[in-house]
């Protein structure tokens, strides 16, 4: 509860601070890097951290980075670049280059990132020695007890905190925070069914992340209908589910992490690529027929409803 919580409000928080005039790179790439990072360290610090307190790891790597990192923005990011859904004034092939570019450049900075967090913990596991002694710590149980109250108490207090603050912090943030924790137990619960099922590729990852952006393809269709019968508070809630439900529902941190775990020579390389190249595919399928076809049918446009009240 409380990483999905506090995953949110961070990608909330990058987006809004490298979204600005003149912007050198698309916001998104801070949000995929960073959470990536903070993925690789997890995952080398992990046999630490759950000799500690396994719910820990489970709080870090599933909860914060699954949801500071989204897969549905980043396709729908994609998308909108190619069909040129942003309303640039240029020819076709510069939205071709646009939409390869936020393509590749995610790819790599998610990988880079998650390469050097796992070397700053192999550093501090042979230098500092920080988390091998935290390792060696017994959490005891009043404190298992506080973390578990905690926690609990973070995500409820999401509700009063919806009413209780400005009406204009509801589209920013708070009504994301609501949807947050139900996309993030939504996720876990198909990894942990669904991941072992296949000897190859982790099938609930990308039923995950495929959902994710199926339901994000909707929303956001939804909120660009020329005349929308719902009222402005439905449109914040369909705000809130496209950061919040969406964006925690898919993960790219959790999607690097595999992608890397593939990674060898022969037979294994290809399974990586085709795990990776097939989840980008069927993420702008998923687009291009949800979203597409209410753009280009007369339905959604950039900018209408929904967009305007909030």
């Amino acid at each position: 509860m409380p990483g999905s919580v506090f995953g949110v409000l961070a990608r909330l928080g990058l987006t809004a601070l490298d979204t600005y005039n003149g912007q050198g790179v698309f916001a998104l790439a801070w949000v995929q890097g960073l959470g990536c990072l903070v993925m690789g360290a997890c995952v080398g610090w992990r046999d630490q951290i759950t000799a500690f307190h396994p719910p820990l790891y489970t709080a870090i790597a599933t909860g914060f980075c699954g949801s500071l990192t989204t897969f549905s923005s980043w396709m729908l990011d994609v998308f909108l670049a190619f069909s040129n859904g942003y309303g640039n004034d240029r020819i076709w092939i510069y939205d071709v280059m646009d939409g390869l570019t936020r393509t590749f450049v995610t790819f790599a900075i998610s990988l880079c990132g998650l390469s050097l967090g796992l070397h700053l913990a192999s550093y501090d596991l042979s230098h500092n020695h920080f988390f091998r002694r935290l390792g060696k710590l017994h959490i005891s149980l009043p404190l298992r007890l506080f973390l578990l109250f905690s926690s609990l108490l973070i995500y409820l207090l999401c509700i009063p905190l919806y009413f209780v603050l400005s009406p204009d912090f509801r589209p920013l943030a708070t009504s994301a925070l609501l949807y947050s924790f139900p996309g993030t137990l939504m996720r876990h619960i198909l990894g942990t069914q669904l991941n072992g099922r296949h000897p190859y590729y982790p099938i609930g990852t990308l039923l995950a992340n495929a959902l994710g952006t199926a339901f994000l393809a909707i929303f956001h269709s939804l909120q660009r209908l020329p005349s929308s019968p719902v009222s402005g508070t439905s449109c914040v809630v369909l705000q809130g589910l496209a950061d919040g439900l969406c964006g925690c529902l898919s993960t790219v941190s959790t999607f690097a992490v595999e992608v890397r775990g593939m990674q060898g020579r022969g037979r294994q390389a290809r399974r990586a690529w085709l795990y990776a190249i097939g989840s980008w595919v069927i993420g702008q399928l998923l687009m291009l027929a949800i979203l597409g076809g209410s753009m280009w049918g007369g339905g959604a446009r950039e900018g209408d409803w929904c967009v305007s009240r909030l």
